[in-house]
């Protein structure tokens, strides 16, 4: 879940640029169906209902509802978006950054005029189930309502008694600052139509309660697929192949299905636990947006949830190895180069074997992330450096330096597709043309 992954000759992050032009084409298509859009709005989009208006008093709300939904929030990561670095805590104000323009996160303290304390109990319900804010406003999937539609009533009203205890922000946000025509909101009709079903999780009875506990988490309230599912080019998940792996923000989302080549098949479930509770285990140390989401959810979930977790992800899906490509000769010329730059700058640390020092330096022999088809992270890593998570139970944060001032295009692919073909590992080529459209990318991104 954290080292880096792998392509072919267009660079992913190229790749999504690409996408990026095909969805605006694609999404004016939909705008063109506005008028469609507006009828079904006029049929079926309708109002929230109504209710109370506004939270209950926090001291009049149960402390075990308020605790437990304290503990959901965790669960779910609401914290990640809705807290701007050196804001305060669900105040918003966070930026976004999505394939088809920027989205802001929302203030979701109980402030009444700026944030969501005059919402009813429905209205809160139907933003998490539905995808509709107050007047049934047409929210964003930045917003994973197609993950949280899956939690029940009980764990959405626990979270809504728990915001009402947070301090109170005055913080106005503008979210939709997406460009015209995506920004118009009627589209989510279609969008909906195309890529989400409402529904409450129903639990497998060939599956133990365990087994259920870890789905119910990964499905819905830990949004996992979120970033980790694949996505088509309006931005819906690919549903045929859940939890593949997916680019995001200028990383991979690597792959966690049961894959032992691409995915976490190889990894035990005592591998995965330490991952989410640490941060590291024998394989790989948690950086980028996964670090953020083990410093402020994984690593403070219980340790039964945890055990869940691993449950459901080890046994879920066939487990069968994707088809590996030809290993790429050791006499190649780009093998010959990057075994060269490996010695001498990457050994000291990862050891010629590949095998790196556990829970300080990744393994790449037979890592997941180093064959797998989108090299993004890999890239990044290697031209800009990155930083581990700590934690309470390992507080190190090793860092591994940036080389994009040491390599060139052709030196950091030739490395890179050295990486991706050693120790048994098998993976496509890195054309130099692709680092220098990684490059090209990080010198773009804030």
């Amino acid at each position: 879940m954290n080292e880096t992954p792998a392509s072919t000759v267009q660079t992913p992050i190229a790749r999504a640029r690409s996408n990026r032009h095909w969805a605006y084409a694609l999404l004016a298509l939909v705008v063109l169906l506005f008028g469609g859009g507006a009828l079904a709005a006029w049929l079926w989009g309708g109002t929230t209902p109504g209710g109370q208006l506004g939270y209950p008093l926090a001291d009049k709300q149960s402390f075990e509802q308020v605790e437990r939904g304290r503990y959901l929030t965790l669960l779910a990561d609401c914290a990640a978006c809705h807290t701007a670095p050196g804001g305060q805590p669900y105040a918003g104000g966070l930026a976004i950054e999505t394939p088809f323009g920027k989205l802001v996160a929302p203030n979701i303290t109980p402030d009444r005029d700026t944030g969501i304390g005059a919402w009813t109990d429905d209205e809160f319900i139907a933003a998490m189930h539905e995808g509709r804010g107050r007047g049934g406003i047409r929210l964003f999937p930045a917003m994973p309502y197609p993950a949280y539609t899956k939690m029940t009533r009980d764990d959405v009203l626990a979270i809504r008694a728990y915001l009402a205890t947070v301090n109170p922000v005055h913080n106005a946000v503008v979210a939709n600052q997406l460009p015209f025509p995506l920004n118009i909101r009627t589209n989510l009709l279609v969008w909906n139509f195309l890529n989400f079903t409402p529904e409450r999780f129903v639990p497998n009875p060939q599956k133990s309660a365990e087994w259920n506990r870890g789905a119910y988490i990964v499905e819905g309230a830990a949004h996992c697929g979120t970033c980790h599912t694949p996505k088509t080019l309006l931005g819906g998940d690919k549903t045929s192949t859940p939890l593949a792996g997916a680019s995001l923000q200028g990383w991979f989302a690597p792959n966690i299905t049961a894959d032992p080549r691409k995915g976490i098949g190889n990894w035990s479930r005592d591998d995965l636990v330490a991952y989410l509770k640490t941060g590291s285990n024998d394989w790989t140390l948690a950086s980028g947006p996964m670090a953020d989401a083990v410093f402020h959810s994984t690593s403070k979930f219980t340790d039964a949830d945890i055990a869940a977790i691993a449950s459901y992800l080890k046994d879920n899906g066939s487990g069968e190895a994707a088809a590996a490509p030809a290993a790429i000769s050791a006499d190649d010329k780009a093998m010959r180069a990057g075994l060269a730059i490996y010695k001498d700058s990457c050994a000291a640390c990862h050891k010629e074997s590949g095998l790196g020092e556990a829970n300080m330096f990744p393994r790449l022999a037979g890592s997941a992330l180093a064959q797998s088809d989108d090299p993004t992270t890999l890239i990044r890593v290697v031209l800009q450096g990155s930083r581990a998570v700590s934690t309470a139970a390992k507080p190190t944060a090793p860092a591994m330096p940036a080389f994009d001032w040491r390599l060139d295009d052709a030196q950091a692919a030739a490395l890179l597709t050295y990486i991706r073909n050693s120790w048994g590992n098998r993976a496509a080529p890195v054309s130099a043309g692709t680092v220098a459209s990684g490059r090209s990318a990080l010198a773009r991104s804030p």
